[in-house]
């Protein structure tokens, strides 16, 4: 009798785990600007967020923060170098990111929140029937989008005259943790870079903070840096 107790239970603590919901997916618009502007994804209705890369010496490397509205638009967006100080500040006007100290336009959109054009560089931006960005072109070069079923950026290729450099990552096989992945970089289909990641996550499957290890390997010896990851993300 015991012994089928403990197999009922079982039986229902596995039917439990087949019965979660599923991870919310990545919006288009979400994809899209993380793959643009270089930072991680997150899923959900996201309020507002900070992700913080420190380096080995536990200071700050670089630094992004946005707030979006509940449809999942970017009211504002911050990103800045600390290391190159450089960065930009936009703030959603109408059809338009401004520059917040400028207003100057720097970032035109399409559709409801998507990039369309990136001011001063000539750089525009298409998308596919599902909104998601797969291409941006300008007289100069040419640049490819990958995302996965789910709308996780997989990575990005671009092409000018006479080089090629491509990002392909490969994620986790768990649909929960998205953000556990390995990257590889190639210049002219020659290995220049892999990068591994891995990260605890809240309970809408976002990272908390990452461990990230970005290996040179066009030098040698291979140049190693280690980074963490601190993400701060409230909710709607």
């Amino acid at each position: 009798m015991k012994k089928l107790i403990v197999l009922a239970m079982v039986s229902a603590v596995l039917a439990g785990c087949d019965d979660a919901p599923a991870p919310d997916a990545f919006t288009p618009e979400m994809a899209s600007f993380s793959n643009e502007f270089d930072f991680d994804p997150l899923r959900g209705p996201v309020k507002d967020f900070s992700q913080t890369l420190m380096n080995e010496e536990d200071k700050v490397a670089l630094r992004v923060t946005g707030t979006l509205s509940k449809e999942g638009c970017f009211e504002t967006l911050d990103f800045h170098d600390v290391e190159s100080n450089t960065g930009a500040s936009l703030v959603l006007n109408a059809n338009f990111y401004l520059d917040s100290m400028t207003q100057e336009k720097r970032v035109k959109l399409q559709g409801k929140c998507q990039l369309a054009e990136l001011s001063g560089t000539g750089l525009v931006y298409e998308t596919d029937d599902k909104g998601f960005v797969v291409t941006a072109r300008n007289s100069d070069a040419e640049i490819r989008y990958r995302y996965d079923s789910e709308g996780y950026p997989l990575g990005r290729t671009a092409k000018s005259k006479d080089k090629e450099l491509s990002v392909e990552a490969t994620v986790s096989s768990d649909a929960h943790k998205k953000h556990d992945y390995t990257a590889e970089t190639t210049l002219n289909g020659e290995v220049v870079g892999r990068a591994n990641q891995s990260c605890r996550y809240d309970s809408h499957f976002n990272p908390v903070s990452c461990e990230l290890v970005m290996t040179d390997v066009s030098v040698t010896p291979n140049k190693v840096q280690k980074f963490t990851i601190k993400n701060i993300i409230n909710y709607y």
